[in-house]
């Protein structure tokens, strides 16, 4: 690049590079605060965090690249990260200056990626991170030394406690004023290992390692090894993992439940408030039901997601997570996933949302996709009410038998994502699972401010992303089961003028009853006549194979914005009402279990209800789900796979649920 293209570039591209577990989060938060945004490199999954910061008195734009231990491109990461830094990545110019994170507690495998990114012959400021857990091991580094060998700047830095960022910014900004500075030129050991192999060069990063540092870690080594000798045990190591992971998701389940239930809480008075002041009609339905109830469907689960990220964050930092990937690999790998595929597929039992989130620690692609494809047949806590009802439904007074069906439909997800999982890695993504090849960090105590840093990135990508997409599928799944708008049934009429009589007579109450009975006739009128009660009637005869009728299909079509949803659908269309729904569960429960149908028998028989439940532990039924499957994968092909298997699978599963328990004499 000349200095003209330079110089009308309106802000500085300063590029993050680093090898993973260096400190790279930490240092982008501390050097960019919270004015980070989160999307995808162009034509990749692979994260891009960009931020914003001020040197020399001119905006800087930091691109946080994905973590590295070599630019040979191996990886997807890697070559990312190799073509932004060679300005041959769409939409990225070359950097003008490269930041490169050093750790300081293993100097001599950082510098293997040193030695490539000096070649690139950049203007280069080294950060010489975790400076402070260096000296706390016994490791002295010479940074002025280590700066004369590698010819640029070399600052040491502990970004977690702020230390030595001063001194770092100092160092840009020098290098934003002149960037064309004449660079001292490297030593003739680096100079001779452009283009060597990998053993020349790590000799060289061998050699620069010792001749710039001093002392050995002794107590903490041992420990170290001590630590890892239990947690990285066969049996210790997966049992202690199980203990952890079991804890955070308690801890979310349960945490997050006051805030869910505050912002539950907080929607409904909205919707409340806005009914009060918005005339009855077109205009209130559409902001209490269509958008007040399509966000809120979305926003109840961002505690979740929040306090997941949050925790993730502290066990990434402490270093165990690393450890726990490497205990799991062994299981996951016999049906195809690598050891991390464990962690996306344990908070999958909280929601699928912030799981497929999670999968990016999985570096493999390939394995990163089967694992995002499966993990909506584990049981989220969205389908609870459903398995609450249908199990109700099918023992209704044995609650030993509903508890073992309960749990037997979470088991049924288990077993179905790991056999889909496998099914896929033989067919449509073979490929054998890459060796799991990490580093086990050191371990540290966590950076709460990291924590939440990290907590708030992924919350506002969750409420900014699938929040957008899943208002505007509510708004048209509104407008489905709103339109077109039909007079109120004439036996809805009929009880409205008798609550008015009984209303002047004085009888509130009776009147009361009247007019709730009316409202359920004309919601059940609307619904049964609107273009998703016709479409209902539509798909009818291809449900009834499972024994469903046209209501449940209109259930199932409406529960696409959020699984729970056909609690409240099953309510309007078999005479409950949403109030009733709401606030009387025991009649909404004795309402579907008289629900007859047009030749007077059950509706929710045993087989149907078992045909229901089969179906709503397989079935996708969820749009955040794939929305969030659309951002990870970068389209809308994967989404449409994970669909359309997953509700083949569903309707499999349910058919052959039914037709063997009807030719069974069960009803």
């Amino acid at each position: 690049m000349d200095g003209a293209a330079r110089g009308a570039r309106p802000e500085t591209l300063v590029a993050l590079v680093g090898n993973p577990n260096a400190g790279k989060t930490t240092l982008f938060n501390a050097l960019t605060g919270l004015r980070a945004k989160t999307a995808n490199f162009p034509g990749t999954t692979i994260e891009r965090r960009v931020g914003h910061t001020e040197l020399g008195g001119r905006r800087a734009k930091l691109l946080d690249l994905p973590g590295l231990y070599s630019m040979s491109g191996s990886t997807p990461d890697e070559r990312v990260a190799r073509d932004a830094l060679l300005g041959e990545l769409p939409g990225h110019p070359r950097p003008d200056l490269v930041l490169l994170l050093v750790d300081a507690t293993n100097l001599e495998r950082n510098l293997y990626l040193a030695s490539q990114v000096l070649e690139l012959g950049l203007p280069t400021v080294i950060a010489l991170n975790m400076i402070d857990l260096a000296e706390q091991a016994g490791i002295q580094v010479d940074a002025e030394r280590l700066s004369a060998e590698l010819g640029c700047p070399v600052v040491p830095v502990a970004a977690r406690s702020g230390r030595g960022l001063a001194q770092l910014q100092v160092h840009l900004e020098t290098a934003v004023v002149r960037p064309w500075a004449p660079r001292p030129r490297a030593v003739p050991a680096a100079e001779d290992c452009e283009g060597c192999p990998f053993k020349a060069r790590f000799d060289w990063a061998e050699s620069v390692g010792v001749s710039c540092s001093a002392g050995r870690p002794s107590t903490h080594g041992q420990r170290t090894d001590r630590m890892d000798r239990w947690l990285t045990h066969p049996v210790v190591g997966v049992t202690a993992f199980l203990g952890v992971m079991f804890v955070v998701f308690a801890l979310i389940f349960w945490v997050a439940q006051y805030p869910m239930d505050w912002i539950d809480a907080g929607f409904s008075w909205a919707g409340a408030a806005i009914g009060d002041l918005v005339p009855a009609g077109i205009l209130e339905s559409l902001l209490v039901e269509g958008v007040i109830g399509g966000v809120g469907g979305v926003l109840v689960f961002l505690p979740q997601i929040c306090i997941l990220f949050f925790f993730l964050s502290l066990l990434e930092d402490t270093g165990y997570l690393a450890r726990a990937a490497f205990v799991m690999d062994r299981m996951m790998r016999r049906v195809g996933l690598p050891g991390k595929a464990f962690v996306p597929m344990i908070s999958a039992h909280a929601c699928a949302v912030p799981a497929i989130m999670s999968t990016r620690v999985i570096e493999d692609w390939r394995d990163r996709l089967v694992t995002i494809l499966v993990l909506p047949l584990f049981s989220c806590s969205a389908r609870i009410p459903v398995y609450a009802i249908l199990t109700a439904l099918l023992f209704p007074h044995r609650p030993l038998l509903a508890g073992l069906v309960f749990t037997a439909a979470y088991v049924l997800g288990i077993g179905s994502a790991l056999g889909m999982a496998l099914v896929f890695k033989r067919t449509i993504l073979p490929g054998e699972t890459r060796p799991l090849v990490l580093e086990l960090p050191s371990y540290k105590l966590p950076s709460l401010k990291t924590a939440a840093l990290s907590m708030w990135d992924r919350g506002r990508v969750f409420v900014r992303r699938a929040g957008s997409i899943i208002l505007v599928v509510s708004i048209l799944l509104w407008a489905l089961s709103t339109f077109p708008r039909t007079a109120p049934p004439a036996a809805a009429v009929a009880l409205l003028e008798e609550a008015a009589v009984l209303q002047a007579a004085g009888d509130a109450a009776g009147a009361g009853e009247l007019a709730r009975a009316a409202d359920n006739l004309t919601s059940q009128a609307a619904l049964a006549r609107s273009f998703a009660g016709r479409f209902g009637n539509f798909i009818e005869p291809a449900l009834r194979p499972l024994g469903f009728d046209w209501q449940i299909g209109v259930g199932i079509l409406s529960s696409f914005a959020a699984r729970e949803v056909i609690v409240s659908t099953l309510a309007v269309v078999y005479g409950v009402g949403e109030s009733g729904a709401e606030d009387d569960s025991k009649s909404l429960f004795a309402t579907l279990q008289n629900a007859r149908r047009t030749d007077g028998s059950p509706v929710f028989t045993l087989a149907t209800s078992a045909s229901l439940l089969i179906f709503y532990v397989l079935a996708m039924q969820c749009l955040s789900t794939q929305a969030v499957t659309r951002r990870e994968t970068g389209g809308w092909r994967w989404p449409l796979v994970q669909l359309g298997y997953m509700t083949a699978l569903a309707y499999a599963a349910s058919f052959a649920t039914y037709q063997v328990l009807r030719a069974s004499g069960v009803a």
